[in-house]
């Protein structure tokens, strides 16, 4: 499973240069998580500053 954005993402992008695969991209209201190519590393995680990425 891969690690997902939930709804309190502000669209800031902090999180997509973290991700050492580029499976982060901005969507339409938030950013989301490519979930075949996310590792479930966790990088992005501590970057998001309103905590808005989840562990599977």
């Amino acid at each position: 499973m891969a690690h997902t954005i939930n709804d309190e993402c502000i669209n800031c992008g902090a999180c997509a240069p973290t991700c050492p695969v580029d499976a982060i991209s901005e969507g339409a209201d938030k950013h989301v998580i490519d979930a075949d190519t996310c590792t479930d590393c966790g990088a992005c995680v501590d970057s998001c500053p309103v905590d808005a990425i989840e562990a599977p």
